[in-house]
């Protein structure tokens, strides 16, 4: 009975249990459906604050602060130069911390797509409405805490270093929180901050002058000081920029970025003259106990700016650095310092002097050496060393980052001086060479034994520096290793040519000047180019098919006589003409090496005066055209006219000469030098050029001439205008024979006279452009038509219009191709992803006048997109697609441009029309010459191939165009912001929230327990 009666008892106390837990999940439930994200209270407002501040932003914000923290350690300044506020402002520290700022930007996104509240709430007061009910009742997010959210994703891709993202988000941001002013005002500080460091600086000052002070909240100030200061650095206002610096230093806490701070105050009071507060603020750098680093540079910045009256005692201050072992490897930036001081005394001597220890001592092949060996090139440069600058430049233009403003005069003179030094240095070789030849043997051998001795010393102390470096890796291995100092073998000598160090090869300056002697050595000095060693560049055999062999057979040749350059004739002999060994006519090391280069006999005295002559030559022109010396050209040039009156091109150099004086002023010298010319050369091409009585006015206005005389002809050649074009090939043979579109008038008209059925002269023409004019853009083409003559392929006569590219195919596909293509067809599905398509011919775009017209459309559309569609990304792709021609078989080249990101149809028309009618002039004037088409990601692959651009059209014309089109402005809804389903379907938020965190990621917070 008493088991009965427990048993009873005990089911009793279960069901009351299992009521009491139904009636718990019922009143969780109810209280979950009264926070939905669709309901407007003060409980629902309440609830998605709270869950979105602790679950998904507090996981984001963890992850921010650790990128934070990951780029603040990897970041690497350029101290030579102004620091960025930001250290995402420098490029290489861009994708450092990149992954936790993705995750930071997942889960804001995620905050916003499951909290965000739309919902206005009721108004059930009897009052009348005031302004504060007003704005509230207009706001467009009603969740108070997620304005964080937002403006930790903008920060977050800030960071990372997607600017024009940022941009897009306080964009919107600012519109979302328009009439809230806090959060109004730091989105916009944001957005000024981004257009800053997107180089925008127009942009950034527009929204600062409407963001006037008086308005800006009390809690967006600290961020207003950091753009303030972010934008007079970029605008070049340092006196505004070091007032706001000091504000931006009071705010900040992290001591490092602290620490960069005060150096970038340094270098503003620098470049402002304040020397004795630069001095004060790179002292407070090393207060902060920075990185080395950073300490290092801020003293060497002391020492430099403390210089003027006390260089003696700074110099002694930076060479007492040098022999500290800690600032081993910052030995170039030490004398990179010294020589500054050297530099800033006018003492150019001594600034060369430290510069080059620098270079030799340095350890690194950073940013830092390239700036040095930029300076060095610098200076050899204005002495007119240019062998010197050459080897500086071509060092430095590899370790310096292409944005910076000087790189392209550095590209520039690098590219030059590749192309002067090797003449120069011929002609400085046979000079000395021919000087040897004229010594007394006494005087030869002993200013040889100099050299050797000289080589000698040179390849000891490369040794040395060898195996100090050597020895150094295995005492730091031996370190990491725990000190066993049994363990590793005695260090070798390392050969001069060895990968010191681990060091990448091109890293390695010996092994890489070593490999460009063993290269020159076997083929001699060539020009940096693709298909070097083929004599005939072009894709035609213009000969005969056996031009490939004579080309292996000249490159053999070639390389025959060039395996030894140090020999001028064949067989290397010594002054008293017995021939030398090769063991020792190659070995540097030995008198033969260098006596077997020295001419001793008539006919390597020849060859010797034709290598002057070549460098005298062509060094003059470049000194004359390219570098603007005209001092040096005249010194080359009058030398070879003067002691080579044998040279082949010898009225060229005369011309040459007739033009160096005329930009002199020096008229009387001009005209002996055209005298010459006329008298010794008649039937040059100079002296007819010279002889035309519109020469002056070429000279002047030639350029422009000629191309609106092109212009005009490949406008008669798309109207078949062909006694026009004929008349115009002529007047460019006579007045322009030298013009940069000489070959294109020669391309024009061969395609005329094919119009007119004249295939065999156009093939003529065509040749003579591909003979003549290698490296011209239509030389390729033409050589194509030429190679399928050859091949056996017949001309057809009739039309041929570059610009009718719109009814062209790609080129033919093969039978397999054909077959699966043309089981393809397109499509009429809207509801997927469309491209805007603008189709346009080069020289159609060129017609506009606009310079690089291309490369501005880009820019142009990129910037429009950007400016009217804020929370949009549109992605802008170019491409050049080659067309067929059935009628004439023939190829033709458009150039295309994609702009990606539509969803559907509607998207890409709305774009489209938008385009058209809101466009700038200037862009809408390239789009005159452009035929743009709204086409689906599956047609696209179709168009050009099964399909031309005037079947498309037609086909979009008979399916899309009846459409009717959505009214809603879809462009101005961002695609990674969406509101969640209903709670029906999906069930309550804090639900779907668990399922998603706690299958992705686990260290989301479990809600469930509220």
């Amino acid at each position: 009975m008493m088991d009965l009666l427990k048993a009873l008892l005990t089911k009793n106390k279960c069901m009351m249990r299992r009521r009491m837990y139904i009636l718990y999940i019922a009143t969780v439930a109810a209280a979950m459906v009264s926070c939905s994200v669709h309901k407007n209270t003060a409980r629902s407002r309440f609830w998605q604050s709270f869950t979105a501040r602790y679950n998904t932003y507090y996981n984001g914000s963890q992850a921010f602060i650790e990128g934070t923290e990951e780029k603040e350690k990897g970041n690497k300044d350029n101290f030579t130069e102004l620091l960025p506020l930001y250290a995402v402002g420098n490029k290489q520290s861009r994708e450092t911390g990149k992954g936790n700022f993705d995750r930071t930007i997942e889960k804001m996104e995620k905050a916003i797509k499951q909290h965000s509240i739309k919902a206005r709430p009721e108004w059930n007061k009897s009052r009348r409405k005031t302004a504060s009910d007003r704005e509230w009742l207009g706001r467009l997010e009603y969740n108070p805490f997620l304005w964080k959210a937002w403006l930790l994703m903008g920060k977050a891709q800030f960071q990372k270093g997607a600017f024009d993202e940022a941009a897009a988000t306080f964009s919107y941001m600012s519109r979302l929180y328009q009439t809230q002013p806090m959060q109004n005002s730091l989105a916009r500080a944001w957005l000024a901050k981004c257009y800053v460091e997107l180089g925008w600086i127009y942009d950034a000052e527009d929204v600062i002058r409407n963001m006037s002070r008086d308005s800006i909240h009390y809690r967006a100030a600290r961020d207003w000081d950091y753009t303030y200061a972010d934008y007079y650095l970029r605008s070049g206002n340092y006196e505004q920029a070091a007032t706001y610096l000091r504000k931006v230093i009071r705010h900040e806490r992290r001591k490092t970025q602290k620490a960069r701070e005060l150096f970038l105050l340094g270098q503003v009071e620098t470049a402002l003259g304040h020397r004795e507060t630069a001095y004060k603020a790179y002292g407070k750098v090393v207060r902060q106990n920075p990185p080395y680093e950073v300490s290092f540079n801020a003293r060497i910045a002391q020492t430099e700016v403390m210089a003027q009256g006390n260089a003696k005692k700074m110099i002694s201050r930076l060479r007492r650095m040098a022999h500290n072992d800690n600032n081993k490897d910052y030995l170039d930036q030490v004398y990179y310092a010294i020589g500054n001081i050297y530099l800033a005394q006018n003492d150019t001597v001594r600034a060369i002097s430290a510069y080059e220890e620098g270079n030799k001592k340095a350890t690194r092949s950073g940013v830092e050496k390239g700036v040095l060996l930029l300076n060095l090139g610098n200076l050899y440069w204005q002495l007119e060393k240019y062998n010197d600058a050459q080897r500086c430049y071509g060092e430095a233009i590899g370790l310096l980052d292409k944005e910076r403003p000087d790189y392209e005069e550095l590209s520039l003179r690098s590219k030059v001086l590749d192309e002067l030094v090797p003449y120069t240095d011929a002609v400085y070789l046979q000079d000395s060479l021919q000087q040897l030849a004229k010594m007394s043997e006494e005087d030869r051998l002993a200013a040889i034994d100099r050299v050797i001795a000289a080589l000698k010393k040179k390849e000891k102390e490369e040794r040395d520096a060898a195996r100090e470096r050597e020895v150094e890796k295995v005492l730091q291995q031996r370190g990491a290793a725990g000190g066993n100092r049994n363990q590793a073998n005695t260090p070798r000598s390392a050969t001069p040519g060895a990968q010191q160090g681990g060091a990448w090869y091109f890293y390695n300056v010996q092994a890489v000047n070593q490999g460009k002697q063993q290269f020159q050595q076997q083929w001699g000095r060539r020009e940096n180019a693709d298909n070097w060693q083929r004599i005939n560049k072009t894709v035609v055999n213009l000969e005969s098919p056996a031009l490939e062999a004579a080309d292996s057979e000249e490159m053999m040749n070639d390389s025959l006589d060039t395996a030894a350059t140090n020999s001028i004739g064949s067989t290397p002999i010594d002054d008293t003409g017995k021939a030398i060994d090769d063991s020792l006519a190659n070995d540097p090391h030995n008198r033969e090496y260098y006596l077997a280069q020295i001419p001793f006999t008539e006919e390597q005295m020849a060859q010797s005066n034709e290598l002057i002559k070549d460098g005298l030559f062509h060094s003059g022109i470049i000194f004359k055209d390219k570098l603007d010396n005209l001092k040096l050209a005249e010194k080359q040039l009058l030398r070879l006219t003067n002691h080579y009156s044998d040279f082949s091109q010898l009225d060229e150099a005369w011309y040459h000469l007739f033009l160096l004086y005329s930009r002199l002023g020096h008229t009387e010298v001009a005209e002996t030098c055209l005298s010459h010319l006329l008298a010794d050369y008649p039937e040059s091409q100079y002296a007819t050029l010279l002889n035309d009585p519109y020469f002056e006015e070429n000279q002047r206005f030639g350029q422009h001439l000629e191309d609106s005389l092109y212009t005009a002809t490949y406008e008669a050649f798309r109207h078949d205008r062909h006694q026009e074009i004929a008349a115009n090939h002529l007047i460019s043979q006579q007045r322009f024979p030298l013009g940069e579109n000489r070959p294109k008038f020669m391309f024009v008209n061969a395609l005329s006279r094919l119009n007119q059925g004249d295939g065999d002269s156009c093939v003529i023409q065509l040749r003579h452009v591909v003979e003549q004019y290698p490296q011209s853009e239509v030389t390729p083409l033409a050589g194509m038509i030429v190679k399928g003559v050859q091949e056996g392929r017949r001309l057809h006569g009739g039309k041929f219009d570059l610009g009718d590219v719109w009814s062209l195919r790609d080129v033919k596909l093969t039978a397999a191709a054909d077959s699966t293509v043309a089981a393809d067809t397109l499509s009429a599905e809207r509801n997927t992803g469309f491209i805007f398509l603008l189709v346009y011919n080069p020289d159609s775009l060129s017609a506009t006048g606009i310079p690089h017209a291309d490369n501005q459309l880009l820019y142009e559309m990129a910037r429009y997109n950007f400016t009217n569609f804020l929370v949009r990304n549109f992605d802008l792709e170019t491409d050049v697609q080659t067309q067929y021609s059935e009628e004439t078989g023939e190829q033709v080249s458009v150039c295309r441009l994609l702009i990606r990101g539509f969803l559907n149809y509607d998207e890409a028309l709305q774009y489209a029309r938008q385009l058209h009618t809101s466009a700038p002039e200037s862009l809408l004037k390239m789009l005159h010459q452009c035929r743009s088409l709204l086409v689906s990601d599956q047609n696209l692959r179709l168009l050009g191939t099964r399909f031309s651009l005037d079947d498309y059209q037609q086909f979009y014309d008979d399916t899309f165009l009846p459409l009717p089109v959505s009214d809603e402005k879809l462009l101005l809804v961002p695609t990674n912001v969406a509101q969640p389903a209903d709670p029906e379907d999906i069930g309550t938020p804090q639900d779907n929230e668990e399922e998603e965190s706690g299958i992705e990621d686990d260290s989301d917070f479990d809600l469930d327990f509220f």
